[in-house]
This record gives structure tokens, C-alpha cells and sequence, in this order.
């Protein structure tokens, strides 16, 4: 069987974010670090959940319940803010295992959330509603968390971490904000809207009885 473009599409993106942006003039930056965030999360992770959807290999058709939108927004949440913490932002990026742990963690969550809206389970009107709320949800906490790092008046994390070429550690951080503002947020909202046509062209359900 051939492979779905998509999955190819969402592995290659997976590809350069953790091994090419790594060796960017920025990858040792916050930036090069958000690059990555937002790399696997919102465009990575959409792709594989795309190519995954009603396959074979579709964990949502033997794990519908792990997949709940409310759950998997919830748990996405929770790691991604974490993450973004000063005190576990420094140990990602000065532990390796800590980074592996992080990076691996983006992706399981962002596939979590993206599969829990495209994938075989989010089929039927009501699956498909709970999944345009779950992304839109996220879309609201990653639009705040990028506001938050790019309009901060001061760094929130270790200048010995942030920072290159001319540009210092704030300025990084404003940059990595303006990233996760533009491209993070625009992605979930972009895959809300995308389920908000698909429920709007499905077929009403028929009513018992007739006229209501």
C-alpha cells in the first residue's frame, strides 16, 4: 500500500523541525527552541493526524475514549504551559533527556488533540462540533501563551539560554512569541474552521414524524 502524502508530508515536516532547526543560525535560541514547539505541534502533528485518519493504523478506532476533545485539549494544556515554564524551559534545554522528554511529549499531545478532531472517532455531527470546540480552545491558549512571550517587558527566561547574533535575550523571546502568535494559533483555528465547513455541509439528520 502506498503511503498517504500527508503522513509523508507530516513525517518530513517532523524531520526538520527536530533536525534541521537545530542547526539554523537560531537553533540554539529561543526562537530555534519555539521553532520546534511549533513545527511539531501545529503543523507536524495535523499532517500525521490527516494521513492517520481512517486507516488501519488510526488509534482512535481502538482508543476512541483516549481521544475525548475535552480531555486531549485539557492534557495539551497542561504539557504545553508546563513546558513552557522558566525552571522546566531551562531543563529542556540543558538536559537532553529532559529535551526528549519535552519534544516527545509536543508530539504525542498535538496528535492527541489533532486526532481527537479528524480522526475516525470525531466522525457524526456531535463528535465533529466537540472537535471545532477542542481546537478552538486550543488556538485561545497558545494565542495567549504567544501574547504572553511576545509583549512581555522583561525575559522570562535564562539570558545564558536566549539570545544570538545581536539580538538579546528579550528580543528573542518577543520573537519566539510573535512565531507561536502566528503560526501556532492560526493552526488550530485553521483546523476549527476547516470542521466548522465540514459540519455546516453535512446532511441534516432526518426528524421522526415529519415537520416539527
Amino acid at each position: 500500500m502506498r503511503p498517504r502524502p500527508l503522513l509523508v508530508a507530516g513525517l518530513a515536516t517532523l524531520g526538520m523541525a527536530w533536525f534541521v532547526v537545530p542547526f539554523l543560525p537560531f537553533g540554539d535560541a529561543f526562537l530555534g527552541h519555539m521553532t520546534m514547539h511549533v513545527g511539531v505541534v501545529a503543523l507536524a502533528a495535523p499532517l500525521l493526524a490527516a494521513g492517520l485518519a481512517g486507516t488501519p493504523a488510526d488509534p482512535t478506532r481502538r482508543f476512541s475514549a483516549a481521544f475525548h476533545p475535552v480531555t486531549a485539549t485539557a492534557v495539551e494544556f497542561v504539557v504545553v504551559w508546563g513546558w513552557h515554564a522558566p525552571a522546566l524551559h531551562f531543563l529542556a534545554r540543558t538536559s537532553p533527556p529532559a529535551f526528549a522528554v519535552e519534544q516527545l511529549s509536543f508530539l504525542a499531545v498535538g496528535l492527541m488533540v489533532w486526532l481527537s478532531a479528524f480522526g475516525e472517532r470525531s466522525s457524526g455531527r456531535h463528535a465533529t462540533a466537540a472537535g471545532i470546540g477542542a481546537l478552538f480552545l486550543t488556538s485561545m491558549h497558545m494565542t495567549l501563551l504567544g501574547a504572553l512571550l511576545a509583549l512581555g517587558p522583561r525575559p522570562l527566561y535564562d539570558p545564558a539560554i536566549c539570545g544570538f547574533g545581536t539580538l538579546g535575550a528579550l528580543e528573542d523571546q518577543h520573537l519566539g512569541g510573535v512565531l507561536m502568535l502566528l503560526v501556532g494559533g492560526a493552526s488550530y483555528l485553521l483546523g476549527g474552521l476547516v470542521l466548522m465547513a465540514r459540519l455546516l455541509r453535512a446532511p441534516q439528520p432526518a426528524r421522526l414524524g415529519g415537520r416539527p
